[in-house]
């Protein structure tokens, strides 16, 4: 298995990133069997339902010109003419042909890599006309891969046309009695047999190259763990640093939290692990807040402030604990605690009297 200069297998499955930086440079999993495929399968079929109305409006076009031949003048004033004429006709014949192996074509295409352009593949590189590398392309894996897909692709189709000829010489020594039109015919059925079958089989091909080619791209694409680590760092960020910012943001965060602590009506404290620090305003609040609250080292500060600022300090255990885990920062106390924290802000108001 292919080695990263770092020594590391490539044992990870690739990213979505990976495979969008690939796919802009012009990488996907892509055969090109698949449209040959799609094309000749999807005109075999469409000549086997218009091929008898396309051979007749041939053969009246060739009758018309024939019999004719004694009526029609080639000048150099109506070859022009005559040639556009013709032209039209065999443009009116083919077009449903055309179209129809443009338009496979193309959603062949399409369901392989989807709406892509990149002028990545385009770009002229030196390395491309590299003669070393040249001759080293032409016995790579991938052109000995595609030399015995070509072989098969031979081999098959040359054997099923050797079959269908086989089968049919018993039927071939009776036409020597029969009229043109019936000789042509079963050329042409013959003919559709050994195209259809070629199409099915050189789809198959096409689907098993396909499921190769995706199989090389995947494997192509995967990433060691290196990868992995590198690219994250890239998407997400470097963990020390996020962390770094995470730890600023929790102390400007506790900060502006410190800085509310002496507009508070009452500290209720745990008595020394837990502090919560409640305000309530009956002009602009339905229901007490709570301003500040921290654990620890945190909650000796807050009633060092509380102190500090002259704010009243409440020892009540129980909802010191039930303040702290059912009620953020900033949030309106819950009606279970309403008379918990009435009688003690009614404590307070009485001490402030």
């Amino acid at each position: 298995m292919a080695e990263e200069q770092s020594g590391q297998e490539k044992t990870e499955q690739p990213t979505q990133r990976r495979l969008l930086e690939a796919r802009k440079k012009g990488d996907v999993a892509k055969s090109m069997e698949v449209p040959s495929a799609a094309v000749l399968l999807a005109g075999v079929i469409l000549l086997y339902f218009i091929g008898e109305r396309m051979f007749g409006q041939l053969t009246g076009m060739m009758q018309f010109y024939f019999s004719n031949l004694h009526d029609i003048a080639l000048t150099p004033g109506n070859m022009s003419a005559i040639s556009r004429q013709a032209m039209l006709i065999m443009l009116a014949l083919l077009w449903p042909l055309m179209l129809t192996v443009f338009l496979v074509a193309l959603l062949a295409n399409y369901f392989q890599v989807g709406v892509l352009f990149t002028t990545e593949k385009i770009t002229p590189k030196l390395e491309k006309i590299d003669p070393l590398k040249g001759f080293g392309r032409l016995f790579s894996k991938q052109a000995m891969a595609n030399f015995l897909k070509s072989l098969a692709k031979l081999g098959l189709v040359g054997y099923i046309a050797f079959s269908e000829v086989r089968n049919a010489t018993s039927e071939i020594m009776p036409l020597m009695d029969k009229a043109p039109y019936p000789i042509m015919m079963f050329m042409a059925e013959t003919a559709f047999w050994i195209f259809l079958k070629c199409a099915v089989v050189i789809a198959l091909i096409a689907a098993a190259d396909y499921a190769f080619q995706r199989w090389q791209f995947i494997e192509k694409m995967k990433m060691t763990k290196q990868d992995l680590k590198d690219e994250s760092k890239q998407s997400e960020g470097d963990p020390h640093v996020k962390g770094r910012i995470r730890s600023i943001q929790l102390e400007m965060a506790r900060k502006r939290m410190m800085s509310e602590v002496p507009k508070a009506d009452v500290v209720i404290t745990n008595p020394t692990h837990l502090a919560v620090a409640i305000k309530y305003d009956p002009l602009s609040m339905k229901a007490p807040q709570v301003l500040a609250k921290g654990a620890g080292v945190i909650a000796q500060k807050i009633k060092e402030l509380a102190k500090e600022h002259q704010v009243p300090v409440v020892e009540d255990k129980p909802l010191a604990q039930a303040l702290y885990k059912t009620v953020e920062i900033g949030d309106s106390i819950p009606e279970n605690l309403f008379q918990a924290v009435a009688e003690v802000l009614a404590y307070v108001y009485n001490l402030r009297k």
